[in-house]
């Protein structure tokens, strides 16, 4: 009895055996193999063109290429999880930016505050739109700043425009109620 289950099971397995012995799974794992290897030296070619195109140090490069090789595909996912986040390219442009920012705004160029026009220091008026842009002195004719007191070039004193006055209108000439008075006696009181 115990011949036939073995005869049974030899039967059963016989197809598997033949195969695993056979030239054709030589083949298939050989490919296999093959194609892991190159899929794994890919992976760490991978790693070190990344790195270097992320990270200025060769040490660090050369580094995160061993980790690369040296743990099958693991090794690639431990150097995408600590990998810088921007290519140095990325970083060259950013500070490059920054810097123009920097120099734009370091930069005292005036501008007309109505038409957006550059104007320089020295203007008076505004070349595009014609604003009056500062005051000159009544002596030296030179631009004075609103706050001066005195001319800085030839020591005159600065006159300040007296303030603009405006006509009364219609709306002020109607009596106003003082606070002291109550609604009954203003509508009792002579106009």
């Amino acid at each position: 009895m115990l011949a036939l289950v073995a005869a049974q099971n030899d039967s059963v397995f016989s197809g598997v055996r033949d195969f695993f012995n056979s030239g054709t799974w030589l083949l298939v794992r050989n490919l296999s193999l093959f194609f892991v290897v190159v899929f794994w030296l890919a992976v760490a070619y991978w790693v070190f063109k990344d790195a270097r195109r992320r990270i200025e140090d060769p040490w660090l490069v050369a580094m995160a290429t061993v980790l690369g090789l040296a743990l099958p595909f693991i090794g690639a996912f431990v150097y995408m999880l600590f990998r810088p986040p921007e290519y140095l390219e990325e970083v060259r442009e950013r500070e490059l930016e920054m810097k123009a920012m920097e120099a734009r705004l370091a930069e005292t160029d005036l501008h007309c505050p109505v038409c957006r026009a550059a104007v320089k220091e020295s203007f008076l008026v505004c070349p595009v739109c014609t604003t009056k842009l500062k005051q000159a002195c009544t002596s030296c004719k030179q631009p004075l700043e609103p706050l001066w007191q005195i001319c800085p070039y030839c020591e005159t004193a600065v006159a300040t425009p007296a303030p603009i006055e405006f006509a009364p209108t219609t709306t002020s000439a109607r009596r106003r109620r003082r606070p002291s008075e109550s609604p009954q006696r203003a509508s009792e009181s002579p106009q």
